[in-house]
């Protein structure tokens, strides 16, 4: 608790720069919380809590156990002797001291012990798996937060480029020079960009709102990110065969420990059926104290007093040995173990192929997005120009500067989408997060 405190502390002192309710955050920021604040790692880690206590607690059943305490027994008229005759008995007996019991069902306990130490060891790669999760959708979240406040810097620029168009126009119509139809042409598409505005910046809110929730912050904050840090980034090595990267995940994944920590569980638990009836269930109780008591014609007081019993029991029948149905029980869960444990390998094996993938497809587009938008951009130049020189109409500039917003609005979604392929490729290995750094424009 301390540590995450002190790096609450170390967020809001440094890391975020606040506005009244907007707070600025960067992916750095954002996996440190999401790994301090998730409440699915948080639960996550209780559970690994609680899978070590059980384990702990089938350990201290071997033990025996202390019962101190004080006894008393009497009897009044009737009873049988040994000789079979009905006799009239008053008597009464008292002890006190201390009882240590122990009783070890050895087969049940031994095997149980080995199963508890497998499923801490699953929680425990459970939990590493959980936390990766966390970061791999915080980071989605934050990529598409990027995005969104991207999307909005083109926007804005769209509406300032069909403002200063339409105001252009319209001083053409003043002069008698252009046409009133252009200058509204011109004007209905500086009102779509200001729609298309509002609607960017409603998506950043909504953007911000599902980072918040991933990283249990304050819903009224809006979260915004760092737009310098908006650009293609390198988070593994992308120049790698498949085989090499299905192998390094087949290495590195929390979940193929976890699966085989479970399957040695369920394996523990069919020996326990198989083989644990044929060790015995043993006892031992020791009483030390004192004791006392008498009849209606003596009574003595507290004497010191011990008993002392051992013994060793073998169950057969349900529950114990021929107990053909606990066994099949147990090879039945050991083999739905076995099968959970494959379809866990041959989807790690589909998220690299996916992440390996579109990591590939979206550089690719990156590239072309790119040269799309420098020739968007040299196309729009020259409608103005042309515009400018009364040798074309305004649908020409108006479908240029259409195109040209479209194309930067493609290049700002191919950006976002490449970072979170390369998350995905990141989260498929099982490689550690990196320092996140912008790759070289």
């Amino acid at each position: 608790m301390k540590r995450i405190f002190a790096l609450l502390l170390l967020v809001c002192g440094s890391a975020f720069a606040q506005t009244n309710t907007n707070v600025v955050i960067d992916l750095p920021t954002t996996l440190r919380l999401a790994g301090a604040q998730n409440r699915d790692v948080l639960i996550a880690r209780e559970r690994l809590a609680e899978a070590r206590a059980n384990a702990d607690a089938t350990t201290w059943q071997f033990f025996p156990w202390i019962g101190p305490g004080v006894a008393y027994r009497a009897h009044e008229n009737a009873i049988q002797d040994v000789g079979g005759k009905i006799v009239d008995v008053h008597r009464e007996a008292y002890s006190v001291g201390p009882t240590v019991t122990a009783q070890v069902d050895l087969g049940d306990v031994i095997y149980k012990r080995l199963a508890a130490i497998q499923i801490a060891k699953a929680a425990e790669h459970g939990a590493e798996a959980q936390a990766a999760d966390a970061s791999f959708a915080a980071a989605n979240a934050y990529f598409e937060l990027s995005r969104a406040q991207a999307l909005i810097g083109v926007t804005e620029e769209s509406v300032r480029l069909a403002n200063d168009f339409a105001r252009q126009v319209e001083s053409g119509v003043e002069a008698g020079v252009s046409f009133k139809g252009d200058a509204l042409r011109a004007r209905t598409q500086a009102e779509r960009n200001k729609l298309a505005l509002r609607q960017a910046q409603g998506d950043r809110r909504v953007a911000s709102a599902r980072l918040t929730q991933l990283l249990h912050l304050d819903s009224q904050v809006e979260l915004l990110p760092r737009l310098e840090d908006f650009a293609p980034i390198t988070l593994t090595e992308t120049n790698l065969a498949l085989d090499a990267l299905v192998g390094r995940a087949l290495a590195a994944r929390p979940e193929l420990r976890q699966s085989d920590a479970l399957l040695k569980a369920a394996s523990e638990v069919k020996s326990g059926a198989k083989y644990g009836p044929l060790l015995p269930t043993v006892g031992a109780q020791v009483f030390a104290g004192g004791l006392g008591g008498g009849n209606q014609t003596s009574n003595r007081g507290l004497s010191e007093s011990e008993d002392y019993q051992v013994t060793a029991t073998w169950r057969i029948g349900p529950g114990g040995i021929f107990d053909r149905t606990r066994i099949r029980g147990a090879e039945a869960r050991w083999n739905a173990t076995h099968y959970e444990a494959e379809k866990v390998r041959d989807e790690i094996v589909r998220q690299v192929v996916e992440g390996f993938t579109r990591t590939q497809a979206e550089a690719d587009k990156l590239e072309i997005a790119k040269r799309a938008v420098a020739a968007a951009e040299q196309a729009y130049r020259l409608a103005r120009g042309r515009q400018e020189a009364a040798v074309s109409s305004a649908f020409e500039t108006i479908f240029a500067e259409q195109e040209y917003t479209r194309l930067r609005q493609d290049y700002v979604t191919s950006i976002a989408e490449y970072n979170k392929a390369q998350c995905l490729l990141v989260r498929a290995i099982g490689q550690m997060w990196p320092d996140v750094s912008p790759a070289p424009k």
